[in-house]
């Protein structure tokens, strides 16, 4: 295993097995991944339709399980996971909550541009040359699809509200 030191300690880019990943822009995802879970938490209590309700927790549940594996991954190459989603939790929230007075469809509305925001940050981190590509494959054949279809989702949802 070889790591880069810098003047700060530890650099975030670690070699693990002869496999680079960069565990700053993996936390990035993961902060992302939280946001998105906490996101859908607040909206659900939102909605009376059951059907919409078990829709979105469906969803979230997805997000959580993309939690616990970039938890993982982030481990597996040496990093810290980080435990919240941060400022970018805050602003979701902040979003969250101002959607939620405006109505639902605004809520449905906020929770897709999240999905669309995370789209593009799997596809930044799939070009990105330090990310492993065993982590590359699982966010091209697992996370990177289910925001794609998350957004779909969502498009299907807004009309019913």
């Amino acid at each position: 295993m070889t790591t880069n030191i810098t003047t700060s300690g530890l650099d975030s880019s670690i070699d693990t097995d002869q496999q680079k990943c960069d565990t700053d822009r993996m936390n990035k995802l993961l902060r992302g991944e939280l946001s998105a879970v906490a996101a859908y938490e607040q909206a659900i209590s939102k909605f009376e339709d059951l059907a919409i309700q078990k829709e979105l927790s469906r969803i979230r549940a997805e997000h959580s399980q993309a939690v616990t594996s970039l938890q993982q991954r982030i481990q597996q190459f040496g990093g810290k996971p980080e435990d919240s989603a941060g400022a970018w939790g805050s602003f979701t929230s902040a979003v969250t909550e101002t959607a939620k007075v405006i109505g639902p469809k605004t809520v449905l509305a906020a929770l897709k541009r999240g999905e669309e925001l995370g789209i593009g940050d799997y596809e930044d981190a799939i070009e990105n040359s330090e990310i492993s590509q065993s982590c590359k494959t699982l966010l091209q054949s697992k996370f990177l699809p289910a925001c794609r279809k998350h957004v779909l989702e969502l498009d299907h949802l807004i009309p019913r509200v």
